[in-house]
């Protein structure tokens, strides 16, 4: 069994490898936080749909790419440097066009919703 330090980067390099080898999918271990961050992709229309795999102790999440986009998946926030901001510092990504994904106090969110709401927390990634 392996061991992975940080569960969001995985996720994130999970998708970019499966958008650039053209795989209509990918499937990566379940856990809360990365079932809220694919939910939210598929909210804001980056992703075509995520579900939970699998029986109770070992569930997989499997993202369905939308075909139409290729996306720009970085992690900005790691294990070994934390990025924190305040709804002030944070700034549109690619001129509005992408988004940054925060861990805030009132759960998982979108930069543009932090802003509205004044509120600060962990930039977990941005994707473009």
């Amino acid at each position: 069994m392996s061991y992975v330090n940080d569960p969001i980067g995985d996720l994130l390099t999970r998708m970019r490898n499966a958008q650039n080898a053209r795989k209509a999918t990918c499937s990566a271990p379940h856990s809360k936080m990365k079932l809220q961050l694919c939910e939210l992709l598929k909210k804001e229309g980056w992703i075509a749909d995520v579900k939970v795999t699998g029986d109770a102790p070992k569930q997989d999440i499997e993202v369905t790419f939308d075909p139409e986009k290729q996306l720009l998946l970085s992690r900005v926030s790691k294990p070994g440097r934390r990025v924190y901001a305040k709804s002030e510092e944070l700034k549109p990504i690619l001129r509005g066009y992408g988004i940054a994904v925060l861990t805030t106090s009132e759960g998982i969110m979108t930069d543009a919703d932090a802003r509205r709401k004044k509120i600060g927390g962990e930039v977990l990634c941005t994707i473009a």
